[in-house]
């Protein structure tokens, strides 16, 4: 299986069926990224293919420099929130959620709920930084160059965050044990 950069290297040199790899490598989390920004299913369709067709616009000359989730999230972010401007559309975390491992309960939905409220109630800079950390898999410093913050910074609000969350009655359960 070749790495990221051997397929742009392809690419880069005309091999469509590279591109076509690194389409299908990515698709899926673009979707489910562009999903969480726009909260529906036929806006982030839309956003997977602006952002495909953005990157093919890059080739040939294409050079990576950090992971392709870094140099793809802000792309992926810029092109939600402006159709969401356009379509003035609610976002809706409830995927990002779903993914979350919930506390073992009765009340599963209501744990969600309530899971959903506290985070709806963070700043929207820590919330996104604990999505892209525990939703998205990304790590520090991939959040911080994606983002284009200091890797202190990503640390201090997903410290806030995760203190907000732990100190919060409805989600204690989440960090006992």
């Amino acid at each position: 299986m070749e790495s990221d950069q051997e397929l742009i290297e392809l690419a880069n040199r005309g091999d469509f069926e590279a591109f076509g790899i690194l389409y299908h490598r990515y698709r899926d989390w673009v979707y489910r990224l562009a999903w969480r920004f726009t909260g529906n299913r036929q806006d982030a369709l839309d956003v997977l293919q602006e952002t495909f067709a953005y990157l093919l616009g890059k080739f040939p000359g294409f050079e990576l420099t950090a992971a392709m989730t870094t140099f793809l999230y802000p792309v992926v972010k810029h092109l939600s929130l402006a159709l969401r401007r356009k379509n003035r559309r609610f976002v809706s975390d409830d995927e990002a959620l779903s993914k979350l491992t919930a506390p073992v309960s009765q009340d599963t939905e209501r744990s969600r709920c309530e899971l959903a409220g506290v985070l709806a109630a963070l700043p929207e800079a820590q919330r996104e930084i604990l999505l892209m950390r525990f939703v998205d898999g990304m790590s520090l410093q991939e959040i911080a160059e994606t983002l284009n913050i200091p890797l202190g910074t990503v640390k201090s609000r997903l410290h806030h965050a995760l203190r907000a969350l732990r100190d919060d009655r409805r989600t204690r359960d989440y960090f006992l044990g």
